[in-house]
């Protein structure tokens, strides 16, 4: 514990540090009067007592207990009190066991089931809607924002910068830029008056990385990012996680409109879309294989060596895991498309202009000049028999990590190169 805070604030017991960010260090507090338990969250006093923004700070640190005070809600952490003590100012909040943040589920490794992820989306659109018919905007929904409980029930916290209206859902909020540039809203960035419709938004985004492991306008500037959230439209989800339908993509893509005409007006639409999706996942059979095991076979395909698991995950993520049976056409020669396949398990045939002229088998790959120029198909690929197949096309790989961009892309040349050679020997025979 920092040796500037005290044994109490208040009534207060402080025990120990849980966590720190830019509005403050949060403190496990125990309550003697209910004996239980508190998060004591305390304002950084260097911020406090700086000359030109101490003022400004003081009232975003006390704005969290004026607008989220007023929410009582299962899914939105409670505020207790308030207070000085000593010119140290403090809140008290409700203190949320094993409380992890949504981060780490953000990642491509580590991604949470479908069924869950759209669990705790629902979960925190009723308690949006909740607050924005109490006339309270977060204005900055976000992976750490939002925290997992020990039994995996979720709450919605940090409403530092949360504005209050009239108790009217349709009021707008003339607002400045405010936020976490990743999760804004197109009307945050240019500076227009705000609605709730902005932490529809930002849920959607939160939402889109928790299904696809990536965020849909990564960029790697400032001003490239906020250009992509203006004017970008993301790759649908179904083209970037398997088991995605396209009922659940549909979902998120609304979520995430530009145009607010567009979006879901209020939480409530958006928990409504989702219960019925989450009904619809519930009904459909479980796939015969599971992430581990499609995990784990890749690993050891050939063309995998060498990728670090977080980027094998990555890119299963990026794929689609397809299953065809002995005598399915995988690709037909003439069509045009970009997709390039890697064989899990199983064999193929190469026919030109139907005749045989190869068989390709497990861990071998086909599709690379499609991949590279979304040209013709100039052969036609059969199943010998039951075969396993992840497919990529270029859209989602620049979706996946620059690291594994760049691995992905050695790879794939050299199994080119291979091919063009081989190719040019049987040419030359």
């Amino acid at each position: 514990m920092s040796c500037d805070i005290p044994e109490r604030l208040g009534k207060y017991s402080v025990l120990r540090e849980i966590n720190r960010g830019s509005m403050g260090i949060v403190y496990l507090g125990h309550d003697p009067f209910l004996d239980r338990p508190v998060a004591l969250k305390v304002a950084h006093p260097e911020q406090l007592h700086d000359e030109a923004s101490g003022a400004r700070y003081r009232r975003m640190f006390f704005n969290e207990a004026h607008t989220a005070g007023r929410l009582t809600h299962p899914n939105i952490i409670s505020i207790f009190d308030a207070g000085v003590d000593a010119e140290i100012c403090y809140i008290v909040m409700e203190y949320v066991e094993g409380g992890a943040t949504l981060k780490p589920f953000c990642r491509g490794d580590n991604l949470l089931p479908i069924e869950k992820v759209v669990e705790i989306v629902f979960k925190c659109a009723k308690a949006l809607d909740y607050a924005h018919r109490q006339g309270v905007v977060h204005r900055d929904i976000k992976p750490t924002n939002l925290l997992l409980t020990v039994e995996k029930d979720i709450k919605i916290g940090d409403f530092s910068i949360a504005h209050m209206s009239r108790v009217d859902s349709t009021a707008t909020l003339p607002l400045g830029l405010a936020g976490s540039p990743r999760y804004m809203s197109p009307e945050q960035i240019t500076e227009e008056t705000l609605t709730n419709q902005t932490d529809i938004f930002s849920l959607g985004l939160v939402m889109y990385e928790l299904l696809s492991g990536r965020h849909p306008f990564a960029a790697e500037t400032f001003s490239r990012l906020l250009q992509r959230i203006l004017n970008d439209t993301p790759i649908p989800l179904q083209e970037v996680r398997s088991g995605i339908g396209d009922e659940l993509a549909s979902i998120v893509a609304k979520a995430l409109a530009k145009d607010r005409a567009q979006r879901y007006q209020m939480g409530g639409e958006l928990a409504a879309d989702l219960s019925k999706a989450f009904a619809n996942l519930l009904d459909k059979p479980r796939e015969n294989t599971s992430e581990r095991e499609k995990f784990r076979v890749t690993q050891q395909l050939a063309f995998f060596h060498g990728f670090p698991e977080s980027e094998i995950w990555e890119i299963l993520h990026a794929g689609v895991w397809q299953q065809v049976s002995s005598g399915a056409e995988i690709v037909v020669e003439g069509e045009r498309d970009d997709a390039f396949f890697v064989i899990v398990a199983g064999e193929v045939t190469v026919r030109k202009q139907g005749q045989a002229l190869c068989h390709l088998q497990t861990g071998d790959c086909f599709g690379e000049m499609g991949y590279l120029s979304h040209a013709s198909r100039t052969a036609t690929i059969v199943a010998r028999q039951p075969t396993s197949l992840l497919k990529l096309n270029a859209a989602v790989i620049h979706q996946v990590s620059l690291n594994c961009q760049v691995r992905f892309l050695k790879v794939f040349l050299r199994t080119l190169i291979h091919r063009l050679s081989v190719t040019t020997e049987q040419a030359l025979q």
